[in-house]
């Protein structure tokens, strides 16, 4: 029992500080590992290279897989850049199995205590994700101790032996490293407990070959639950995954079939004699082999996931979200990039409704203003569903710089909701104007449509700024706005003249009045959206 309970808390250990040293290291470079990976994604073989690279950094391909099915979700990533990071990221993850061959457990106490001095006694955020990324790495030196020395007692359990012996069929011990591996939603667990057991006698190296394909198979999971409810090209991502390890376990198991004893003979060869070493070496062979054989081909790999999932996405109809999956598996590294692109899509139907709006105001359209209301409850269910998607973000684990743009993104939600309102005002004047048979003298339509004109300069560079994250418009945008600040008083003032003399009614008097203030609350409202990143990104 006592065995039982050791190994059980071993594993739990090592899960665990897998698990935190996974989202330490998101939160600490995972925005900035973002950033670079969509900048370089376009050439397949830089994009294998930072694939292997994003994923040994943050010890999980899951997290990479499933970030970049959320991309192609999100249309931030074409599926042909796609393939060459998801084949890397195959690579990436064998780094964990080769840290864990290396005898690492006698210095992991010292590991998680400077750790735990950093996340409790260091003031700066990012010292603290790294003293997290710390802990988790001296946690799972831990549990593997823990799990060495159990299993080192295992050889006395002949009911142990016996049902491992068993493994000897490769179709089985495939299966089993598929479906544990499915179990536990990580390759790099399974494949670093297979080297520990091998480690100890447990388990023979040719057992090792077959186990390590049924692992790689089963940690394309996470990828395929992300993709469940995505779009075709995102489905096809994942796809391409379970392909690559899926075609990469036939060609090598036709190869062991009829050359075991020469691949036993080259792995233990290159691993000095070292079964856990050999392990390792071979789950990273595995996997560097078949990115070679499979790179070449990447558009047949392509051509083959449309073949097996076809067509277009139907659009859908009613209201919904676009980028945001609310039942996908959930990427720290990808949730703001998400939000984003729905709070893009929001300001672009707002942008689109102003403009409607004020084409409604001057030309009295009823159906444009019934598409002005219609499309502003549209705008309203974005708010709110954005909102709750924010909301739920923000209790989680994020990379430090996503998780600073959290209270901004709160703010330019609002500030496009609030654009919206005020179209849906500008659609009142039309129907009151329309309904009252109201107008404007041509001079103050001229007003009108000049500041109308500026108003839609600034709003759609703002968009564009939030969209690209670039902040080259601002001078452009912070002198339109001082101009429009100066044509409200400068227009009231000249309308006032103009209700003087007569030229004006009252009443259209009261309607300019009102579309003057509102014109020059949503230049402020665009103004916000553009200033939002640029101060989250100086702080």
């Amino acid at each position: 029992m006592n065995l039982i309970l050791t190994l059980m808390g071993g594993l739990g250990l090592f899960l665990f500080g897998m698990n935190f040293m996974s989202q330490g290291l998101q939160k600490a470079a995972g925005a900035k590992l973002r950033s670079v990976l969509t900048a370089i994604s376009k050439n397949k073989y830089i994009g294998v290279l930072f694939g292997a690279l994003f994923t040994a950094i943050i010890q999980s391909s899951g997290a990479t897989t499933v970030m970049v099915v959320t991309f192609v979700n999100a249309g931030l990533m074409e599926l042909t850049q796609a393939v060459g990071i998801i084949f890397g990221a195959n690579i990436g993850t064998t780094i964990t199995a080769q840290l864990v061959s290396f005898n690492l457990t006698a210095i992991a106490p010292m590991i998680l205590f400077v750790g735990v001095v950093m996340f409790l006694f260091v003031k700066k955020p990012i010292f603290k994700k790294i003293g997290e990324v710390v802990i988790g790495f001296g946690a799972l030196f831990m549990g593997i101790s823990m799990m060495s020395g159990s299993m080192q007692q295992l050889n006395d359990y002949p009911a142990v032996i016996n049902t491992l012996s068993r493994l000897t069929n490769p179709v089985l011990a495939i299966l089993v490293g598929l479906i544990i591996t499915v179990i536990v939603q990580s390759s790099s667990v399974t494949v670093s407990i297979l080297l520990l057991m091998a480690g100890q006698g447990l388990v023979a190296l040719p057992v090792c070959f077959y186990f390590i394909l049924g692992c790689n198979i089963g940690s394309c999971m996470p990828a395929v639950m992300a993709a469940m409810d995505a779009k075709k090209d995102a489905k096809r991502a994942a796809l391409i995954h379970v392909l690559f390890n899926v075609f990469g376990m036939v060609i090598i198991s036709i190869i062991l079939i009829f050359a075991m004893e020469p691949f036993a003979a080259f792995i233990n060869a290159i691993s000095g004699g070292d079964i856990k070493r050999s392990v390792a070496n071979t789950d990273t062979i595995y996997k560097v082999f078949q990115t070679i054989i499979f790179l070449p081909v990447t558009a047949q790999f392509i051509k083959l996931a449309n073949r097996l999932i076809p067509g277009t996405d139907v659009r859908q109809e009613g209201f919904s979200l676009q980028y945001i999956n609310m039942t996908a598996v959930f990427s720290p590294t990808a949730a703001i990039v998400e939000a984003m692109q729905e709070i893009g899509r929001m300001g672009r139907k707002a942008e689109q409704n102003f403009r409607l709006s004020m084409d409604a105001f001057f030309d009295g359209d009823q159906s444009k203003i019934d598409q002005v209301y219609q499309t502003e409850k549209y705008i309203d269910y974005l708010s709110h569903e954005i909102t709750d998607y924010l909301v739920d973000v923000n209790q989680r684990q994020l990379p430090v710089a996503d998780s600073l743009k959290i209270g901004v993104l709160f703010h330019v939600v609002n500030d496009i909701e609030r654009i919206g309102d005020h179209a849906e005002n500008i659609a009142d004047a039309a129907v009151r104007m329309k309904e009252q048979n109201l107008s404007f003298t041509k001079k103050a339509t001229r007003e009108i449509q000049d500041m109308f004109e500026r108003d839609m300069c600034i709003l759609t560079c703002a968009l564009e700024m939030f969209e690209n994250e670039d902040h080259s418009h601002m001078q452009m945008i912070l002198g339109i706005e001082e101009e429009v600040d100066q044509m409200e008083i400068d227009l009231q003032n000249s309308h006032i003249r103009r209700m003087a003399k007569g030229k004006c009614s009252p009443e259209s008097g009261l309607v300019f009045t009102d579309l003057v203030t509102g014109l020059e609350r949503i230049a402020d409202h665009a103004t916000n959206i553009a200033f939002a990143l640029t101060n989250s990104t100086e702080q």
